[in-house]
Formats: C-alpha cells, sequence, structure tokens
C-alpha cells in the first residue's frame, strides 16, 4: 500500500526524524493563503502523487510570492502529471504540499527495504541523494552503501555510526545521521513497511539534518494490523477496475495492450504476457485469479476485462493443479454465456480432468462462436494475436 508524502513525513516526525513544516492544500486559493501563512520568501509546492519524476515533470516548483504560488499550483491541479513512472496518460494532482525552501549544502540518500536475494532487511545509503539517485545506483554502485538488518534486533547503533562516516560525516552529525537511521529501520519494522525512503535527507547550511522527501510503502497482507495506516490508503490514483478487481479478490493490473489474460499463478501469468509479445501481441493486463476459479470468479474476471474498450482478444491460459480443469471450464462457459464474449477468446487448459474440459469447452462453441482452444501456450498465443488482429 502507497501512500502521499505529506502522510509520509507526518509519520516520520512522529517516529522522531527531523522533518520541516509544510502545509496541504487542495485549491491554487489555499496554495495562495499558505504561502502567506508559511511567510518564508522563498517556498517549494509538490504535486502529491504516488508517481516519482515531479521535478523533471515540472510538478515541483519554487515559488517567491503568493501570486507564484497560486499560478503554480493552478497548472498542477489542472494537468496531469506525466513521467517515466505514470501511465502514458499521466495521473491526477488532487493535493499539494507547501513548506519554506531550506539552504541545502548537502544531499544524501537513506532508505530501507527488503532485500529478495539476501532474504532480510537492508539500509540503503548514499552521500549522492537527489533526482538522479537511480542513475547513479546505475552507473556507479560502488557509490550506495548497503547493510543488513537483524530482523529481532533492528539497526545497531554502531553500524549507523559506521554508515555516517562511510558517508564523509564528520563531528556532531555523525550521532544525528546515526540516529535518524536507527528511528527509520525502527519504523519501518514497527510498522511492517515494505520501503521506507528518505530522498533527499539534506545538510543545510546552519548543519542541519532535514527529512525533505520521503516515501513509505507497507505490506499489503500486513496493513489489517495497523489501522492507522489502513486509514491513510487513497484510491484517487487507481484505476477503478483495478479497485473492482481487488474487492473480488482478483490480481489485476491494467496495461496498454489489446490482449488481456485471464491466467492462475503470477509466474505463469507473467510467461503467458511474454508470449503474447513474442507473437506481436501486447497485453492489455496483468491478472491472476489465485488457484481455485470459482464460476463467481470467473464472470467478475471477465467482466472487468471486457469494461476495458481496449481489449480485442483474451487469452485464457490456466494449469489446473488444485483446482480441476473440468470446473474451470464450465465456469468460463457460464461466464460467457452470461456475459457474452463480444471478442475472441482462446483458451488453454492443461492439468486434472483435462479431457474433460475439452469436452466440455466444444460443447460449448455452438453457443460461444468466438471460443476457441489450444493445445499449449504457444499455439494459444499465435492464435489470440491473429484473431485480433494486434
Amino acid at each position: 500500500m502507497k501512500i502521499h508524502e505529506y502522510q509520509a513525513r507526518e509519520l516520520l516526525a512522529q517516529a522522531g526524524i527531523p522533518v520541516p513544516a509544510a502545509r496541504v492544500v487542495e485549491s491554487a486559493a489555499a496554495a495562495q493563503a499558505a504561502f502567506q501563512a508559511n511567510g518564508s520568501p522563498v517556498q517549494v509546492l509538490k504535486a502529491q502523487v504516488f508517481a516519482g519524476g515531479r521535478g523533471k515533470a515540472g510538478f515541483v516548483k519554487l515559488v517567491k510570492s503568493p501570486e507564484e504560488a497560486r499560478a503554480a499550483a493552478e497548472f498542477m491541479l489542472t494537468h496531469r502529471m506525466v513521467s517515466p513512472q505514470t501511465p502514458p496518460q499521466g495521473c491526477p494532482v488532487k493535493k499539494l504540499l507547501i513548506a519554506a525552501a531550506v539552504e541545502i549544502s548537502h544531499e544524501y540518500y537513506l532508505g530501507v527495504a527488503v532485500d529478495r536475494a539476501q532474504g532480510a532487511i537492508g539500509v540503503i545509503a548514499s552521500a549522492e541523494g537527489g533526482v538522479e539517485i537511480e542513475t547513479v545506483a546505475h552507473q556507479r554502485p560502488s557509490a550506495i552503501i548497503r547493510q543488513m538488518v537483524a530482523p529481532g534486533r533492528g539497526l545497531e547503533p554502531f553500524q549507523a555510526r559506521q554508515i555516517a562516516v562511510a558517508l564523509g560525516f564528520k563531528g556532531g552529525l555523525i550521532g544525528g545521521f546515526a540516529d535518524i537511521q536507527v528511528k527509520l529501520v525502527r519504523f519501518f519494522l514497527e510498522h511492517d513497511a515494505a520501503l521506507a525512503e528518505i530522498n533527499p535527507l539534506v545538510r543545510t547550511t546552519d548543519g542541519r539534518l532535514l527529512a525533505l522527501d520521503a516515501k513509505v510503502n507497507f505490506d499489503d497482507n500486513a496493513v489489517w494490523r495497523h489501522p492507522r495506516i489502513a486509514a491513510l490508503k487513497d484510491d484517487s490514483e487507481t484505476d477503478p477496475l483495478e479497485i473492482r478487481a481487488a474487492a473480488a479478490g482478483l490480481n489485476y493490473i491494467k496495461l496498454d495492450g489489446q490482449i488481456a489474460c485471464v491466467v492462475n499463478g503470477a509466474g505463469l501469468a507473467m510467461a503467458t504476457m511474454d508470449v503474447i509479445q513474442l507473437h506481436g501481441g501486447r497485453p492489455a493486463n496483468f491478472l491472476d485469479v489465485g488457484g481455485g476459479v470459482t464460476p463467481e470468479g470467473a464472470r467478475e474476471a471477465f467482466g472487468i476485462i471486457l469494461a476495458d474498450p481496449n481489449v480485442r482478444g483474451i487469452l485464457v491460459n490456466i494449469f489446473g493443479g488444485i483446482a480441476r480443469c473440468d470446473l474451470i471450464a464450465e465456469a468460463l462457459v457460464q461466464a460467457g454465456r452470461e456475459l457474452g464474449f463480444k471478442v475472441p477468446v482462446v483458451v488453454r487448459l492443461e492439468g486434472t480432468r483435462v479431457r474433460e474440459a475439452n469436452a466440455v469447452l466444444a460443447a460449448a462453441k455452438k453457443d460461444l462462436p468466438t471460443l476457441r482452444t489450444a493445445q499449449d501456450l504457444n499455439e494459444a498465443g499465435q492464435r489470440i494475436v491473429a484473431a485480433a488482429g494486434a
């Protein structure tokens, strides 16, 4: 689960990490009033969206008067932000954060994340923070410091001090940066976070350390344990079809292609999308219906897919392990009869009782003329791309 920057800043401030004061506004007039209330001659206005790349997209701006604040806010609230991290159509901006600008001496990066290769939580730090941190990580990996964290102990103070020294801190700032690291890791562990990132964490010209920007994501499977965190959820940037799928217990992500996929298992779904692209098509979604496909789940899956106007064909690729293929076939046929398949549908089933399943599908072709079957995944990919004209 993602939260906005202003929400992350509030949580980090509550955890004892130094965060400069800021105001959240939802209109140009409110931005103008907030500038006057903040009382600083130079302030920063930042769009509150889940995607990165805001600065380069023009959605982080320095403003030097109430009028500039109003004009910048008007632009951000009336335009969709487009960056390499947004969908092609961009994302809407509903809220803005405005705060006094600070005199920056140096920018650092500090993050805590799950390192799946190590099977542990890791602290990631760099003395080259800011908007180019991804480039730094790619081109100069030696500039990135990583420290694994013992799950039951958190980050030890001596480890935090070692990182601070390695980043070039001196004197009292060593302890200050170490303290922020320890608190960020404690926050991460206590709240079941998946990512906690401060970028930039700055040293000001007067010697303070401040978290100027924060990004925090939480483990979806653990949010139920944190009602206060769950209450921060904002679906305003989520595609309505993804919200509908989540309510039905389906793992669905909308993409920009024309061939929809209905698959059970994330790995099989990725392979299915690869085959579609191999044969010249583009997947319209990732959709994992899980191990047991019920008639209700199949109907909702197809309902979600058919609600996407870009879909020109559907590839169903199901492996019946625990779930029986004949029951899956019956569910698909029932969904087709209730909804009507207005686009070509190619079905490839394999596993338990697959012969019986193929008989069910063969008998249904009279009622469902757009329904086709395939014996293997490669054939299924070829057939659906050809049938959809993709």
